[in-house]
């Protein structure tokens, strides 16, 4: 959790890291392992960078059981090559996840006996900113095309060992991968079969465990491919195949223009600006995780939830430092300019950048979810956020304009344990026995009013001062450099070839 306290007003940053890669489970393609493993997908975070018909497609997935051998299949639109394939970075998405995430905004209600003047300039206070295995024998390439299917190519990138198929029909390539010793799921040749007809291939990445070992981390790196092809979208039919129940999925797209999404399924908001009481502060990822599976379950789930949408050259609040143009060429926006590694894109409204990030959601199920997602850009660069406001009372208050405060306060308070209630589907008596109720038997400050209007000198007055809390202005934040034009691609230079030989 970040917090930075600045003056009365507080923006307070949770991030759901580890709730989207710990406790949830999809993924666009389907987990294979050889002999009768139980093997089945726990999180998918997927990242889709999108500029005309180029695609750049990161795949960042976990794993739960124990295999001697590793394999996923996704279908892709066209041929892949060599130049085409890379091993990412988990830090990337990481950094894009935390971003984007769903965020708690705190505020401080100030002293009710201040004078108004002072209120209004309080008010002006500043905002927080914030291996290789060996190759495929001859004899297997000649068994595979006698059951229609095609190796048109092999690759070895990083610790994967890649293969891209073809195939005429559905049942060869079924009895293929189950020749070769892979456990297909059940119910994956109806799925296949609407694949080849569509003309895709299928990628394949056997991973080796002895050199992920080497790598000491828990998640596969991730695997990026870019291509070209007209069709924007994504594959998830197979990702329910070995699935146990339903499962959520994390989609984040990069864009030049603005806003994604879905074409074959609603996009709606993700419930956003509502005040909630003050404890879930401490009750944040129970709170998120709640709320999203009422907002599933009241949706009937059938739809794709946007949980931010935002230029990203600049955040307020912020849940994390915008991503600089190294971190977006390793997620794979090929349009950046290479001057400005390293370098920030900003923090300030009006200074757009040639980014544009997405976040959207889904929970889904062979059920609900028969078709692969399709996706749209759009013009709409409209901000959106999933962001829920915290509102501290102020306590101690005797004065007479205290009374109104409080009587106010017990009606908004009420307000704020409904919305939680609402919102994620908590008893409201156990929200109201959590909550801050101002007390019954306050007592108003009975000193004369011309004593507080000029003061008392008086030791023996019996009055007791008023403490009010300490303020600061942040300093307001310096505009960044301006960002220099893009150089065009050369044409005769692969696109692709952002990443390096």
């Amino acid at each position: 959790m970040k917090q930075i306290q600045k003056s009365h007003c507080i923006y307070l940053v949770s991030i759901l890291v580890g709730f989207t890669s710990a406790t949830l489970s999809a993924f666009c393609g389907f987990y294979v392992a050889k002999a009768d493993t139980d093997l089945f997908n726990n999180a998918s975070k997927v990242v889709l960078v999108r500029d005309g018909d180029k695609t750049v497609l990161t795949m960042a997935n976990d794993y739960e059981g124990e295999a001697k051998d590793f394999a996923m299949v996704i279908p892709v639109p066209t041929k892949i090559e060599r130049g085409q394939i890379h091993v990412g970075n988990n830090a990337a998405i990481d950094r894009i996840d935390a971003f984007t995430a769903p965020r708690l905004v705190e505020y401080f209600d100030r002293d009710p006996c201040e004078p108004p003047m002072m209120m209004e300039a309080m008010a002006d206070g500043a905002m927080m900113r914030r291996g290789a295995a060996k190759s495929i024998a001859s004899s297997k390439k000649q068994s595979a095309k006698s059951l229609g299917v095609t190796i048109e190519a092999e690759y070895t990138v990083g610790e994967y060992d890649i293969a891209i198929l073809s195939a005429k029909q559905s049942g060869g390539l079924f009895t293929y991968l189950n020749q070769e010793g892979y456990k297909v799921p059940a119910g994956a040749e109806r799925v296949l079969g609407s694949y080849i007809k569509q003309k895709m291939r299928f990628f394949i990445a056997k991973v080796n465990l002895k050199e992920k070992a080497k790598l000491g981390n828990s998640y596969l790196r991730p695997l990026q491919v870019a291509y070209e092809h007209p069709r924007f979208m994504l594959p998830i039919r197979l990702g329910t195949l070995n699935a146990k129940g339903s499962q959520d999925l994390f989609v984040f797209t990069i864009t030049k223009q603005g806003r994604v999404e879905t074409t074959n399924y609603p996009t709606v908001k993700i419930a956003s600006g509502d005040e909630i009481p003050v404890y879930v502060k401490d009750e944040f990822k129970p709170f998120y995780k709640d709320m999203f599976s009422t907002a599933v379950k009241r949706d009937g789930m059938k739809s794709v939830f946007l949980e931010y949408a935002w230029d990203l050259g600049w955040c307020d609040p912020c849940a994390a430092d915008p991503l600089n143009a190294k971190e977006l060429k390793e997620l794979g926006v090929f349009w950046q300019t290479s001057a400005s590694n390293g370098r920030r894109l900003g923090r300030m409204p009006g200074v757009a950048q040639s980014a544009y990030v997405t976040r959207l959601h889904l929970r889904y199920d062979a059920e609900h979810f028969p078709e692969d997602l399709m996706f749209q850009e759009t013009k709409n660069r409209q901000n959106f956020q999933g962001r829920y406001v915290l509102r501290h009372p102020f306590k101690g208050a005797t004065c007479e304009l205290a009374e109104n405060y409080y009587r106010n306060l017990e009606t908004s308070q009420e307000k704020r344990a409904q919305n939680l209630a609402n919102l994620t589907g908590w008893d409201i008596n156990t929200i109201r026995s959590k909550m801050y109720r101002p007390s019954k038997d306050r007592k108003l400050d009975a000193t004369p009013f011309w004593n507080r209007l000029w003061g008392d000198d008086d030791k023996d007055s019996g009055r007791v001062p008023v403490q009010r809390p300490q303020t600061q202005v942040a300093p307001k934040p310096v505009p960044p450099r301006p960002e220099p034009e893009p150089r065009p691609i050369k044409a005769e230079r692969p696109w692709w070839k952002f990443w390096g030989s």
